[in-house]
């Protein structure tokens, strides 16, 4: 019923800017919280910002002063702006979406975000 379409990965040179796109469709639940999150081959998968409802947003350490999530609540998608990139933030990038009174969220596909040095 719930579809989560993900865009914009790339392969990239480091100090690159990349913008990703995850666009929520088929749901009539309230959206409580949007983020992304990433994970590298062989690595755990982590947190990497997330924003409410409100507009509230954090961001994880590795992260912070280089990329910035936003979200557009009429169209229900969330975009991470990606700046001064770094070979390590080389992994697939997951879009996820809290639903107001759901226990359970929803991910995307994933999109391969790939930084050269």
């Amino acid at each position: 019923q719930v579809q989560l379409v993900e865009s914009g990965g790339g392969l990239v040179q480091a100090g690159g800017s990349l913008r990703l796109s995850c666009a929520a469709s088929g749901s009539i639940f309230s959206i409580n919280r949007m983020g992304w999150y990433r994970q590298a081959p062989g690595k755990q998968r982590e947190l990497v910002a997330t924003i409410t409802g409100g507009g509230s947003t954090n961001y994880a350490d590795s992260v912070k002063g280089r990329f910035t999530i936003s979200r557009d609540n009429a169209k229900n998608t969330v975009y991470l702006q990606m700046n001064s990139l770094k070979p390590e933030d080389t992994a697939v990038y997951y879009c996820y979406v809290d639903w107001v009174g759901v226990a359970a969220g929803d991910w995307g596909q994933g999109t391969q975000v790939t930084v050269s040095s």
